[in-house]
């Protein structure tokens, strides 16, 4: 592990980033350069996959040579859930020790480090050029997670072309829920041929991480993978998950 790293960062915005990796994996590569600090990583099963960037205007200071290191993040959540509100958190990468010292107000620790050669490979992002794309509020995907929460372990996520409209659709045993939002409910709709089903454990993961008053954008086709993002941290970082969809059976 060569290069270095310092860098001073409220804890609301470094809490975020990491709840949002949290949510698919235990560990992760952060890639460090001197634009921008950087994850991607993909879950165990390879089902759903996340990517990163907080830009450099993030922090309050930040300096690095590009590289990379392996956190466990809970590890690395449980310090920094331990400043107050939005305090100030320094980091700095000591190389040599293979450690991460960490202060904020008076306290201070280090973070023993692993081999980045030892976690999963970081994915590559497939091309995928989606035919439909829907903005909603977060509370609004949140609302209809809930609902298909309540009768499914799976859920639909279709886009009704001649209505104009998205629906968050699930179909258990005996009940069924849809959540319907027609343009005027949604900030943006790009109408298009899309109809997938997935895995409502790991949407409820994501849904986890997404504030309730980001504009989300979902991308989305016929059983193809699903797209979500959205920007935090004052549009200074980004957010890219992906979940690849279950085949549905006719």
């Amino acid at each position: 592990m060569q290069g270095m790293f310092k860098a001073i960062v409220s804890a609301v915005v470094l809490q975020d980033a990491l709840d949002a990796v949290s949510v698919l994996v235990d560990e992760c590569k952060i890639r460090l350069t001197e634009d921008d600090f950087a994850i991607r990583a993909v879950d165990p099963a390879n089902v759903g996959m996340v990517d990163l960037a907080l830009a450099t205007s993030a922090f309050e200071s930040y300096s690095a040579e590009e590289t990379v290191i392996g956190v466990n993040l809970a590890k690395l959540q449980d310090f920094v859930g331990m400043a107050k509100g939005d305090q100030l958190i320094e980091l700095e990468l000591d190389a040599e020790t293979r450690k991460l010292n960490i202060r904020m107000d008076g306290l201070s620790s280090t973070l023993a480090l692993i081999d980045p050669d030892s976690i999963r490979q970081e994915p590559d992002i497939p091309d995928l050029d989606l035919p439909a794309e829907i903005i909603l509020e977060g509370a609004q995907f949140d609302r209809g997670i809930k609902a298909a929460d309540m009768v499914s372990d799976h859920v639909q996520l279709l886009v009704d072309d001649g209505a104009e409209a998205f629906h968050i659709h699930a179909e258990g045993d005996a009940d069924d829920v849809d959540f319907e939002l027609s343009v005027e409910d949604l900030i943006a709709l790009t109408a298009g041929a899309a109809d997938s089903l997935f895995s409502l454990d790991y949407l409820k993961d994501m849904n986890k991480a997404v504030p309730r008053d980001a504009e989300l954008t979902i991308e989305l086709g016929e059983e193809f993978p699903v797209k979500l993002s959205y920007a935090f941290a004052d549009a200074d970082g980004s957010v890219t998950y992906m979940l690849a969809p279950r085949i549905q059976s006719n």
